[in-house]
């Protein structure tokens, strides 16, 4: 899955930077060979952000927020201790396996048939190494669900297939639903003629994303009206299910300076169409984001003002950039 980061956006020109085809890099400088494949793969684990900074890479996306950033740090460091385990377990098979093999003359030793020493180690030692990574685990987790102290409050309800999201705190009253964008809509359905690789962002964009601050605690309030979803941006370190008849919550901080789009999808099998339902993010400053809360409570003060014609409240809103108000596309 492609994911538009801050760094892929030329902020002049608010366009997608352009990149050079994916796998390119790693065509052009791949070492050839099995040890030349072993150490790329040491040295991708051991710089941490060469090749683990996209989620269509070989590792986990480091992401922009301070939750993905420690998931990361958790992650390479329990695999490094995986790796120091095999290292000494099958360095231990294989040396035996060489030294004492039966055309070198070794006889197997029928006596020791028992050792509770040897027992007692290799019970104590596993339960070590599982509360080292436990400690860190269990802390990041108390981490995941501390939603105190939130400064962004957004309630977000799954539909089949649309994600609503409803504004709170700063952003009070603005109301909108976000579905496919029209391009990839059009180009999904069958003999539609439509080649998808054409279209840009094909199944990952939607007509009205979900807008918030950079530098800002944001929890989310997720919700359903009618099955199980799960909203899902890999750059957040977020995944949450929304479930019919419960409130879960979620918070991100994307950091500052990591302004732009990020992208999701829904997580949950949610039905016939499931693949259909991204979820888009639309990262701005603190100001900027001012400005468009702005701009969307004006559009729903003019919307309320013009006649109850039914098309007029939602080409007055769509004429905004961002997210359309609720209230003019429950008309639609």
């Amino acid at each position: 899955m492609r994911v538009t980061r801050a760094s892929d956006t030329d902020h002049r020109t608010s366009r997608p930077r352009a990149s050079a085809p994916r796998g390119y890099a790693r065509r052009a400088y791949a070492p050839r060979g099995l040890f030349g494949a072993l150490a790329a793969a040491l040295a991708m684990g051991a710089s941490g952000t060469a090749a683990a900074n996209t989620s269509n890479g070989y590792n986990l996306p480091v992401g922009v927020t301070s939750l993905s950033e420690a998931m990361y740090g958790l992650h390479m460091e329990v695999f490094w201790i995986c790796v120091g385990i095999a290292v000494v377990v099958f360095g231990t098979m294989i040396y035996c396996l060489l030294k004492f093999r039966h055309s070198q003359g070794a006889i197997p030793d029928t006596t020791m048939v028992h050792s509770t020493k040897v027992e007692i180690i290799w019970t104590i030692v596993p339960v070590l190494i599982l509360v080292v990574m436990a400690i860190p685990a269990a802390d990041l987790i108390l981490k995941q669900e501390d939603t105190r102290n939130s400064e962004l409050s957004i309630r977000v309800t799954g539909y089949q297939w649309k994600w609503q999201y409803q504004y709170m705190n700063a952003g009070e009253g603005v109301n909108f639903f976000s579905t496919l964008k029209q391009d990839s809509n059009f180009a999904r359905q069958l003999h539609s003629g439509i080649e998808p690789s054409s279209v840009e962002n094909y199944l990952l964009d939607v007509d009205h994303p979900l807008v918030i601050p950079s530098g800002t605690k944001v929890r989310l309030l997720l919700t359903s009206m009618d099955v199980i979803h799960a909203w899902w941006v890999p750059d957040f370190g977020a995944k949450r299910s929304a479930i019919p008849g419960f409130v879960n919550e979620l918070w991100f901080k994307v950091d500052a300076g990591k302004e732009g789009i990020y992208r999701g999808q829904c997580a949950a099998l949610c039905g016939r169409d499931h693949g259909f339902m991204p979820v888009v993010v639309d990262v701005r400053t603190p100001d900027d984001f001012k400005k468009w809360v702005e701009e969307q409570k004006a559009a729903m003060k003019q919307a309320a003002a013009q006649p109850s014609a039914p098309d007029a409240a939602p080409a007055a809103a769509l004429a905004h950039d961002g997210a359309a108000p609720l209230a003019a596309q429950v008309q639609n």
